[in-house]
C-alpha cells in the first residue's frame, strides 16, 4: 500500500509538472521478452531497472512492446512487478508476441497494466501509445479498428501546434498492413517522431517524410544496454546507456554519444482537410502487392453481392446456417447478418473479446468468448440459451456433432457438452497449452491441438485419452492453429516448423513427413488429396492414400511469403480449391494441378475464412472486418 501511495503521489505530481515546457528526459526499452524459467532476459531487466532508478534526472520509462515472449497470464503478472520496482511512472504497448500467443485472448494485457492505449504530455509534447495486432492471429501486423478509432479523437483533440511523438512496437511501414491508416490518422496532429521496436535493435526510418526510429532491446548479443530520451529546447535527442559491454563484462555504466537527432518544430507538416483515414492524398505507393485492388479488374467474372464493414475487427470465421451469416467481432459481439443483403439482423454482447467461429446445431449457435463462457444463442433472434462457465477463456471454435460440442479452452481442459442444455458430457483435463483450433471429430475420435507441442486424440464418448503426438523444440512450433483433417485412416496435419505431417488415426503413429507448409490445409471432398498452402509462395497436393509422401503437384501461384493460419476450402465438385493468404488476396486454383483459375483481392488484412457455397459463392471475412458475399 505504501509502494501503491508513493507512486500515486509520484504520478500526481509528474503529470502537474509535465505539462510545462521544461526539459524532459526518459528511458526506452522494448523487446524485453519475460518469460518464466528464460533467466537472461530477466536478469537483463532487473539490471536495466536497477541502473534507471539510480538516475533521478530519468522522469518517466515506456517500454515498446514484446513485454512478454508468450503472452500468459503468469508472464504478464511477473513482468508488471518487475516494472513496478521501477521509483517512476512507466507507459507500456503490446506487440505481436504479446498478442498472437496470448492465452486470454489479449484481455490480460488491459486487466494487469489498465489500458491498451496511453496519452500524456511532459514537456509540452504529447506523448501517445497503441498496440498493434492482429490479435490472436499469424498474420503481418496490423493495427485494431479500436486502436485507429481511439488514435483518431486524441488526434484531433491535440492542439495543433503542440508536437505528438507516437509509440507502437511495429516500424509503420509494410511491415503493418493498414500503416497507411494509421499515417493518415496521426497527420491529423502535429506529428513529429514515432517510436517502435519490434527490430530489437537501433534504427533511423522515414514515414513518408515523418521521422520514425526503432529502439533496441536490452541484450543486444553480450552487450547489455537501454535507450535515454530527452527533449530540451525543442530537440529531441537519443543515446545508449551500456552497462555490460559487447565482451559480456560489466562496467561502469556508461553514456554514448546521441546516435539520432532532430528539432522539433510547433508547426505542423500536415494540413487536416486533406487528410483522409482511408485515402492517401501524400502517395501510396501503388505497386505494393498487399494494396493492389487493380488486380479485381483483369478478373471481373468475381463480384461482390454484398459487403458489410464491422465496426471492429474480426478474429473468428463466418459461417451460413439457413438465411444468416454469424461472426463475432473483437469487441466480444457476436452478429448475424441476412445471407442475401448482409444488412444485420440481431446482435449478441459477450463480456470479452471473441476469437472463437460459432457452430451452428439445429436452431443453436455455440460460440466461445474471451470472458470464460461457452454460450449458446437461438439462431432466430440471438437470445442466450445458456451459457457454460470454463477458468480461463475461450478461444478455440467449438465443433458439433450429434448434439454434442466439443471445444477446448485456456483453462487446460477441453470440453464436450449438450448442445440442447448446455450439460457437460465430459470434461477431459490435463491439456498441457492453451487450445485455439476447431477440432476434427468423428463417431470414432476428437483430434486437435494445443500451445505445448501436442496433437490429441480423445474418445468422443468419454473424453478417454487415446494418444497423443508431440513436435519438437519451441512451444511455437505446435499443431495449434491447423485444423486437422482425416482421410483413409490417417490425420493430416502442418505445424510451423513447416512440415506436413500424415499420423495414423487409430494410434497416431507418424507416417510420414514432407517439407512445406506451416497452418493452413484442406481436404478435397472424395477425401483423396490433401492440400497445403506453405509459407513461399507455393501449394502442395499429396495423396491421401500412399504409405510415404506422394505429392501430385506442386505450384507458386504467387502470393509470396505467407504465414496466414486460415484453412484453404475446396469447392463442393471438387474441381477448385480456394487458397487464403494474410493480406486479403483469394486465389482459386484448378484443384487437379494447381493452374490459376482466377485471383481477388477483397481487403489489406488476412482473410480468416473461406465458406464455398451452392451456386459458385464464396462467403468471406477478413481480420479488418470485411464480410462479404462473392459470385465467382
Amino acid at each position: 500500500m505504501r509502494r501503491l501511495l508513493s507512486v500515486l503521489v509520484a504520478l500526481s505530481a509528474f503529470l502537474a509538472a509535465a505539462a510545462q515546457t521544461e526539459p524532459v528526459r526518459f528511458a526506452y526499452l522494448s523487446d524485453i521478452h519475460i518469460t518464466l524459467g528464460g533467466t537472461s532476459h530477466i536478469e537483463n531487466l532487473k539490471r536495466c531497472i536497477a541502473d534507471i532508478n539510480t538516475r533521478p534526472d530519468i522522469q518517466f520509462t515506456i517500454l515498446g512492446g514484446d513485454l512478454t515472449d508468450f503472452g500468459t497470464d503468469e508472464e504478464f503478472a511477473f513482468t508488471k512487478g518487475m516494472l513496478d520496482e521501477l521509483d517512476h511512472p512507466y507507459w507500456v504497448v503490446a506487440g505481436n508476441h504479446d498478442a498472437k500467443w496470448s492465452e486470454s485472448g489479449c484481455n490480460t494485457f488491459a486487466k494487469v497494466f489498465g489500458y491498451e492505449h496511453f496519452e500524456f504530455d511532459a514537456g509540452g509534447v504529447k506523448f501517445m501509445g497503441c498496440s498493434c495486432g492482429p490479435n490472436m492471429r499469424m498474420a503481418p501486423a496490423l493495427v485494431p479498428h479500436e486502436a485507429l478509432t481511439w488514435l483518431d479523437s486524441v488526434a484531433r483533440a491535440v492542439p495543433r501546434s503542440q508536437p505528438v511523438i507516437l509509440v507502437n512496437h511495429y516500424p509503420q511501414d509494410t511491415s503493418v498492413l493498414n500503416y497507411f491508416q494509421l499515417m493518415n490518422t496521426v497527420k491529423l496532429c502535429n506529428i513529429q517522431m514515432l517510436i517502435g521496436g519490434h527490430w530489437h535493435q537501433n534504427r533511423i526510418l522515414n514515414y513518408e517524410g515523418v521521422p520514425g526510429i526503432l529502439g533496441r532491446s536490452p541484450d543486444r548479443g553480450k552487450e547489455i544496454g537501454y535507450n535515454i530520451m530527452e527533449i530540451r529546447d525543442g530537440e529531441f535527442t537519443v543515446h545508449e546507456r551500456i552497462l555490460v559491454d559487447s565482451d559480456g563484462k560489466v562496467i561502469e555504466p556508461r553514456d554514448r554519444e546521441p546516435w539520432y537527432t532532430q528539432k522539433f518544430t510547433d508547426t505542423p507538416q500536415y494540413e487536416p482537410d486533406k487528410v483522409s483515414v482511408h485515402d492517401n492524398p501524400y502517395g501510396l505507393p501503388a505497386d505494393y502487392p498487399f494494396m493492389n485492388f487493380g488486380v479485381n479488374s483483369e478478373f471481373p467474372q468475381v463480384t461482390e453481392i454484398w459487403r458489410t464493414q464491422d465496426e471492429g475487427d474480426i478474429g473468428c470465421g463466418a459461417v451460413k446456417a439457413g438465411r444468416y451469416v454469424l461472426y463475432a467481432n473483437e469487441a466480444g459481439v457476436v452478429k448475424a447478418l441476412d445471407a442475401k443483403t448482409g444488412r444485420e439482423v440481431w446482435r449478441f454482447a459477450t463480456e470479452g473479446k471473441v476469437f472463437s467461429t460459432p457452430a451452428v446445431w439445429k436452431r443453436r449457435v455455440v460460440i466461445g468468448s474471451t470472458d470464460g463462457y461457452i454460450y449458446c444463442l437461438s439462431l432466430r433472434n440471438g437470445r442466450l440459451r445458456w451459457r457454460y462457465r470454463c477458468e480461463k477463456s475461450v478461444l478455440a471454435s467449438p465443433a458439433v456433432l450429434k448434439g454434442i460440442a466439443y471445444v477446448g479452452s485456456s483453462d487446460h481442459v477441453f470440453r464436450a457438452l449438450k448442445v440442447r442444455n448446455g450439460r457437460l458430457v465430459w470434461a477431459r483435463e490435463g491439456i498441457a497449452g492453451f487450445v485455439e483450433c476447431r477440432p476434427y471429430v468423428d463417431d470414432s475420435q476428437v483430434v486437435f491441438g494445443d500451445w505445448a507441442n501436442t496433437l490429441y486424440s480423445l474418445d468422443p464418448r468419454t473424453g478417454a485419452l487415446q494418444w497423443t503426438w508431440s513436435t519438437k523444440g519451441s512451444r511455437m512450433f505446435s499443431p495449434a492453429a491447423v485444423y486437422p483433417v482425416k482421410a483413409n485412416g490417417r490425420i493430416f496435419l502442418v505445424t510451423p516448423e513447416r512440415k506436413t505431417y500424415a499420423l495414423d488415426a487409430a494410434t497416431g503413429e507418424q507416417l510420414w513427413v514432407s517439407a512445406g507448409g506451416r497452418e493452413s490445409v484442406a481436404l478435397s471432398p472424395d477425401r483423396s488429396t490433401v492440400y497445403v498452402k506453405t509459407m513461399f509462395d507455393s501449394v502442395q497436393a499429396y495423396s491421401t492414400e500412399s504409405a510415404e509422401a506422394e505429392k501430385r503437384w506442386e505450384v507458386r501461384p504467387g502470393f509470396g511469403y505467407e504465414i496466414g493460419p486460415t484453412p484453404c476450402a475446396c469447392s463442393a465438385d471438387g474441381r477448385l480449391l480456394f487458397v487464403p493468404t494474410d493480406k486479403g488476396n483469394l486465389f482459386c486454383l484448378n484443384a487437379a494441378d494447381g493452374s490459376p483459375v482466377w485471383k481477388h483481392k477483397i481487403s489489406v488484412a488476412l482473410i480468416n475464412s473461406i465458406v464455398p457455397l451452392p451456386g459458385d459463392r464464396l462467403l468471406v471475412a477478413t481480420m479488418d472486418g470485411v464480410v462479404t458475399l462473392l459470385q465467382y
